[in-house]
């Protein structure tokens, strides 16, 4: 993460789940599961595991996390304070990567993913999961108005903590839409979907070649 969200990620660590789960209409859990199923069995490295809010349906799972508070509420037992941008592993040790809702949050979006590349044993797969605008211009607008107003307004309510959602809006803004910040990359972009209000969460599936 950067040196300006993790800050924001500390003071509303104990209440990230529900106020996910709130603005989520009770979805977000599902939207992970769906993301976990698109992995291999095996090994897998929970990159940004926030407070560990996410069933590995069996998996062998390393949480890393660079915000501590978020990491004290994790239930992981293999928990690590990093940054994906300087993974702490060994070349090709997991058998998966999962990276759920951090990586509009990235200092660096191009050495986390060299990382999640060193990290990955050959032919294995990484799935993110993330928010971002709405595809459709005009849904887009709408969906900038939209999170603009009831994310602070939630921030406030639930949190005591508008400024820090009003940071969570303008993060949708960091990155561009999924199928062009994965193409290209020495991870092979396999597919990605859409799902959500208007579409504003996406997932992404990342394959290391075998060669």
């Amino acid at each position: 993460m950067s040196e300006v969200s993790d800050p924001i990620f500390a003071k509303i660590a104990n209440r990230y789940d529900r106020i996910n789960r709130i603005l989520s209409l009770g979805q977000e859990r599902k939207w992970r599961a769906f993301g976990i199923r698109q992995l291999e069995q095996g090994s897998v490295l929970d990159l940004g595991c926030g407070t560990g809010d996410t069933d590995f349906e069996g998996r062998t799972v390393v949480g890393i996390d660079p915000v501590i508070e978020m990491l004290a509420l994790s239930p992981v037992v293999a928990r690590v304070v990093a940054v994906g941008e300087a993974l702490p592993f060994r070349d090709a040790s997991f058998d998966g990567v999962f990276s759920g809702y951090v990586f509009r949050n990235l200092t660096s979006v191009d050495e986390t993913l060299d990382e999640v590349h060193r990290v990955l044993k050959p032919g294995a797969a990484a799935v993110v999961i993330g928010l971002s605008r709405p595809a459709n211009p005009i849904l887009r607008v709408l969906h900038r108005v939209g999170t603009a107003v009831v994310l602070p307004v939630v921030g406030l309510v639930f949190a005591g903590a508008p400024k820090e959602y009003w940071y969570l809006h303008r993060s949708l803004d960091a990155l561009p839409q999924p199928e062009d910040l994965f193409a290209g990359r020495r991870l092979d972009y396999e597919k990605h979907w859409r799902t959500g209000l208007f579409g504003f969460v996406y997932g992404a599936r990342l394959r290391k070649p075998r060669t």
